[in-house]
């Protein structure tokens, strides 16, 4: 299978850091060249030590979701010869307590509101099985209980 990748930077910045007040600013670099600015979500970290304007990881897990169903979603209604003509999803991600006590995202609501073009239009029993199916498919949705491995790089004194 593929493997996909990901390269986040940060960097203290002459912060004093043991005092924690310091910038969670970061950047997401990936393959392709394209870089995200990133940081922590401004309603777990205030600003000025967070970027409201910046991607935080809750709202990127939010959009990966978003994003791999409707991909999905366009692949199958194409080969089902629906034209979609666009596709804009308000998509919604609450954290909450777990059963453990910890902090996740407990629920992500996708809100697709897809337009369509030409003659041939899904019927409600059409629109069921395409969402149905691309939430099956979505490999971001197989994989929200997906172990996470931590293998630390050693670094030279």
């Amino acid at each position: 299978m593929a493997e996909h990748t990901a390269l986040v930077v940060w960097s203290r910045g002459g912060a004093t850091f043991t005092d924690n007040r310091y910038s969670r600013a970061h950047r997401w670099i990936f393959d392709g060249g394209v870089e995200v600015p990133a940081s922590a979500s401004p309603q777990v970290v205030r600003p000025p030590f967070s970027t409201a304007a910046a991607v935080d990881p809750e709202e990127a897990l939010v959009a990966s979701l978003s994003s791999c169903h409707m991909l999905w979603f366009l692949s199958l209604a194409a080969g089902r010869g629906f034209v979609v003509e666009s596709y804009r999803d308000q998509a919604v991600g609450t954290l909450a307590r777990d059963a453990a006590g910890r902090t996740a995202m407990s629920q992500v609501t996708l809100r697709p509101e897809i337009r369509f073009a030409g003659d041939r239009r899904p019927t409600d029993d059409d629109l069921a099985a395409l969402h149905h199916e691309s939430h099956e498919r979505c490999y971001i949705a197989n994989s929200v209980h997906t172990k996470v491995v931590v293998e630390p790089v050693p670094v030279a004194p």
